[in-house]
């Protein structure tokens, strides 16, 4: 699979076709609709399961160096504003902040990162490591074969967590019995 391909499966997913349309409108700087709502979208048209089949939600980076809570607020109220007509999970984070809230959360340090696509560096696993940017530039830095093949693997990531990656491939799992999905 390709880019070109990628692109022409994540859009069977109406949800994802409507982000990415109105994804300018919300005037974030390195704006990317990332992972789950994309290989997952994939993985429905390689399995004949309807588009929007399992996913749990649509997530929005972007980057901006304002790091303040008021700020990413603003960016968040903008977003419910911009798709509230869109029946689905939608969830906006600035890149830039995910460092100050990521321990307390998870208990394990996050060295702040320079981009959106640094944040998508990190996922648990290579078949996530995917986003698509409004004007279909693609970002994939392990390419698509895990997506295609449909395997899990872990992400050695400086925040990777055994625990999280066996809880999200056990729901992948169960609702995609298809993959296969390496040990942590």
């Amino acid at each position: 699979m390709d880019g070109s391909r990628f692109i022409e499966l994540a859009l069977t997913n109406e949800v994802n076709r409507e982000i990415l349309q109105r994804m300018p409108s919300l005037g974030l700087a390195d704006a990317w609709l990332v992972s789950g709502s994309l290989f997952q979208t994939v993985w429905n048209a390689l399995t004949g399961r309807p588009p929007a089949y399992g996913i749990k939600d649509y997530d929005i980076f972007y980057f901006d160096a304002d790091t303040s809570f008021d700020a990413e607020d603003a960016a968040i109220r903008r977003c419910a504003d911009i798709f509230a007509d869109i029946r689905a999970e939608i969830e906006l984070k600035n890149q830039a902040r995910v460092h100050l809230w990521y321990e307390q959360k998870f208990g394990t340090a996050y060295p702040p990162l320079r981009s959106s696509c640094e944040g998508i560096d990190r996922f648990l696993a290579p078949a996530c490591m995917v986003g698509i940017a409004p004007d279909m530039m693609v970002y994939a830095p392990h390419g698509f074969d895990d997506i295609e093949t449909m395997i899990i693997r872990p992400n050695r990531a400086p925040n990777f967590s055994a625990e999280r990656y066996a809880e999200k491939a056990a729901r992948w799992k169960e609702k995609w019995p298809e993959l296969t999905v390496l040990p942590a």
